[in-house]
Protein backbone atom coordinates (compact mmCIF):
# COMPACT_ATOMS: atom_id res chain seq x y z
CA UNK A 1 0.00 0.00 0.00
CA UNK A 2 1.32 3.82 -1.02
CA UNK A 3 -0.36 5.93 0.98
CA UNK A 4 0.75 10.29 -0.40
CA UNK A 5 -0.86 13.34 0.40
CA UNK A 6 -1.01 15.47 -2.83
CA UNK A 7 -2.32 19.00 -3.59
CA UNK A 8 -4.14 19.27 -6.71
CA UNK A 9 -4.86 23.29 -7.31
CA UNK A 10 -3.94 23.80 -3.85
CA UNK A 11 -6.75 22.10 -2.29
CA UNK A 12 -4.85 19.00 -0.66
CA UNK A 13 -5.53 14.85 -0.81
CA UNK A 14 -4.82 11.83 0.96
CA UNK A 15 -4.53 9.08 -1.62
CA UNK A 16 -4.07 5.48 -0.59
CA UNK A 17 -3.30 2.62 -3.54
CA UNK A 18 -3.75 -0.71 -2.44
CA UNK A 19 -2.96 -3.81 -5.44
CA UNK A 20 -3.11 -1.92 -8.94
CA UNK A 21 -3.75 -4.44 -12.09
CA UNK A 22 -3.79 -3.39 -15.46
CA UNK A 23 -6.95 -3.59 -17.11
CA UNK A 24 -9.34 -4.33 -13.50
CA UNK A 25 -10.91 -2.30 -11.01
CA UNK A 26 -8.99 -1.70 -7.71
CA UNK A 27 -9.56 0.53 -4.76
CA UNK A 28 -8.00 3.76 -4.55
CA UNK A 29 -8.92 5.87 -1.08
CA UNK A 30 -9.11 9.39 -1.78
CA UNK A 31 -9.71 11.56 1.59
CA UNK A 32 -10.92 7.96 3.13
CA UNK A 33 -13.14 7.91 0.94
CA UNK A 34 -13.32 4.60 -1.77
CA UNK A 35 -12.82 5.18 -5.61
CA UNK A 36 -12.50 2.45 -7.77
CA UNK A 37 -10.10 2.34 -10.59
CA UNK A 38 -9.00 1.08 -13.52
CA UNK A 39 -6.13 1.17 -15.74
CA UNK A 40 -5.83 -0.44 -19.35
CA UNK A 41 -2.12 0.34 -19.57
CA UNK A 42 1.01 1.83 -17.85
CA UNK A 43 0.47 5.73 -17.53
CA UNK A 44 2.97 7.26 -20.09
CA UNK A 45 4.88 10.33 -20.10
CA UNK A 46 4.46 10.22 -24.42
CA UNK A 47 1.11 9.72 -24.98
CA UNK A 48 -2.16 10.15 -23.45
CA UNK A 49 -3.65 7.75 -21.29
CA UNK A 50 -7.18 6.49 -20.28
CA UNK A 51 -8.02 5.94 -16.21
CA UNK A 52 -11.88 5.17 -15.43
CA UNK A 53 -12.73 6.98 -12.05
CA UNK A 54 -16.03 4.69 -11.19
CA UNK A 55 -16.10 3.44 -14.95
CA UNK A 56 -16.38 6.98 -16.11
CA UNK A 57 -13.24 7.29 -18.73
CA UNK A 58 -10.52 10.46 -18.19
CA UNK A 59 -7.94 11.23 -20.79
CA UNK A 60 -4.76 11.85 -18.95
CA UNK A 61 -1.58 13.80 -20.34
CA UNK A 62 1.72 13.68 -18.21
CA UNK A 63 4.44 16.22 -18.51
CA UNK A 64 7.23 15.15 -16.75
CA UNK A 65 6.10 14.34 -12.80
CA UNK A 66 8.27 17.18 -10.48
CA UNK A 67 8.92 15.60 -7.33
CA UNK A 68 10.36 18.63 -5.75
CA UNK A 69 7.61 21.10 -7.22
CA UNK A 70 4.46 21.32 -8.47
CA UNK A 71 3.69 20.06 -12.19
CA UNK A 72 0.86 20.27 -14.70
CA UNK A 73 -1.80 17.66 -15.29
CA UNK A 74 -3.81 17.49 -18.24
CA UNK A 75 -7.04 15.28 -17.35
CA UNK A 76 -9.89 15.51 -20.30
CA UNK A 77 -8.50 19.27 -21.48
CA UNK A 78 -8.74 20.49 -18.25
CA UNK A 79 -5.13 21.63 -16.50
CA UNK A 80 -4.59 20.83 -13.20
CA UNK A 81 -1.59 22.01 -11.18
CA UNK A 82 -0.05 18.87 -8.83
CA UNK A 83 1.91 18.65 -6.07
CA UNK A 84 3.27 15.49 -4.54
CA UNK A 85 3.77 15.98 -0.65
CA UNK A 86 6.25 14.07 1.36
CA UNK A 87 4.31 13.06 4.23
CA UNK A 88 3.46 9.80 4.20
CA UNK A 89 1.67 8.18 7.11
CA UNK A 90 2.05 4.45 6.55
CA UNK A 91 4.43 2.82 3.92
CA UNK A 92 3.92 -0.62 3.16
CA UNK A 93 4.64 -1.43 -0.20
CA UNK A 94 2.25 -4.09 -2.21
CA UNK A 95 4.10 -5.29 -5.55
CA UNK A 96 4.70 -2.23 -7.94
CA UNK A 97 1.94 -0.68 -9.70
CA UNK A 98 1.07 1.39 -12.73
CA UNK A 99 -0.13 4.24 -10.71
CA UNK A 100 2.78 4.29 -8.49
CA UNK A 101 4.40 6.67 -10.93
CA UNK A 102 1.81 9.25 -9.67
CA UNK A 103 2.26 9.17 -5.97
CA UNK A 104 5.76 7.64 -5.03
CA UNK A 105 7.64 10.69 -2.41
CA UNK A 106 10.52 12.77 -3.27
CA UNK A 107 13.85 11.61 -3.81
CA UNK A 108 15.17 14.12 -1.74
CA UNK A 109 13.32 14.30 1.80
CA UNK A 110 13.40 10.01 1.07
CA UNK A 111 17.34 10.36 2.44
CA UNK A 112 16.44 12.71 4.92
CA UNK A 113 14.23 10.50 6.64
CA UNK A 114 16.15 7.14 6.43
CA UNK A 115 13.86 5.83 3.36
CA UNK A 116 16.10 3.69 1.09
CA UNK A 117 14.87 3.67 -2.54
CA UNK A 118 15.40 1.60 -5.44
CA UNK A 119 18.18 3.25 -7.37
CA UNK A 120 16.77 2.11 -10.79
CA UNK A 121 14.02 -0.32 -12.05
CA UNK A 122 14.87 -4.07 -11.50
CA UNK A 123 14.44 -7.11 -9.63
CA UNK A 124 15.25 -7.75 -6.32
CA UNK A 125 17.84 -11.00 -6.11
CA UNK A 126 18.10 -10.92 -2.36
CA UNK A 127 17.64 -9.01 0.83
CA UNK A 128 19.78 -8.95 3.36
CA UNK A 129 18.20 -7.05 6.34
CA UNK A 130 14.96 -7.86 8.22
CA UNK A 131 12.81 -5.36 10.70
CA UNK A 132 15.05 -4.80 13.74
CA UNK A 133 18.04 -5.20 12.33
CA UNK A 134 20.87 -2.90 13.47
CA UNK A 135 22.73 -1.19 10.63
CA UNK A 136 25.78 1.00 9.83
CA UNK A 137 26.30 3.14 7.44
CA UNK A 138 27.21 1.57 3.98
CA UNK A 139 25.76 -1.64 5.02
CA UNK A 140 24.19 -3.71 2.20
CA UNK A 141 20.46 -3.95 2.45
CA UNK A 142 19.83 -5.59 -0.73
CA UNK A 143 20.72 -6.80 -3.84
CA UNK A 144 19.16 -5.46 -7.35
CA UNK A 145 19.19 -6.95 -10.47
CA UNK A 146 19.18 -4.18 -13.46
CA UNK A 147 20.24 -4.46 -17.17
CA UNK A 148 22.21 -7.96 -15.71
CA UNK A 149 24.56 -6.35 -13.41
CA UNK A 150 23.79 -6.69 -9.96
CA UNK A 151 23.82 -3.54 -7.64
CA UNK A 152 23.81 -3.17 -4.01
CA UNK A 153 21.65 -1.11 -2.19
CA UNK A 154 23.36 0.21 0.99
CA UNK A 155 22.37 1.93 4.37
CA UNK A 156 22.69 5.71 3.94
CA UNK A 157 22.88 5.98 8.00
CA UNK A 158 23.25 4.20 10.76
CA UNK A 159 20.26 2.66 12.22
CA UNK A 160 17.58 0.10 13.00
CA UNK A 161 15.32 -0.85 10.39
CA UNK A 162 12.07 -0.22 11.41
CA UNK A 163 10.37 -1.70 7.70
CA UNK A 164 11.60 -3.41 4.86
CA UNK A 165 8.92 -3.23 2.03
CA UNK A 166 10.20 -5.47 -0.90
CA UNK A 167 11.03 -9.30 -0.99
CA UNK A 168 13.41 -11.38 -3.44
CA UNK A 169 11.66 -11.56 -6.69
CA UNK A 170 9.71 -8.36 -6.57
CA UNK A 171 10.10 -5.96 -9.54
CA UNK A 172 10.47 -2.85 -8.48
CA UNK A 173 10.86 0.82 -10.22
CA UNK A 174 13.43 3.57 -9.67
CA UNK A 175 12.26 5.23 -6.50
CA UNK A 176 10.12 2.48 -4.73
CA UNK A 177 10.45 2.30 -1.52
CA UNK A 178 12.75 -0.86 -0.43
CA UNK A 179 14.24 0.37 3.50
CA UNK A 180 12.78 2.51 5.95
CA UNK A 181 15.43 2.88 8.90
CA UNK A 182 15.34 4.93 12.21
Amino acid sequence: MLRREIAVNEKPYQVEVNNCNLGAPFPVKVNDKAVEVALEEEPNYKKPFTIKVHGKPYTVELTKIDRQAPFTVKVNNLLLKVELKSTVKKIVVAPPSPMSVLIQRPAKKILEEGVVTAPMAGKIILVKVKKGDSVKAGDVLCTLEAMKMENEVTAPKNGVIEEVTVQEGQTVNADDVLVVIK
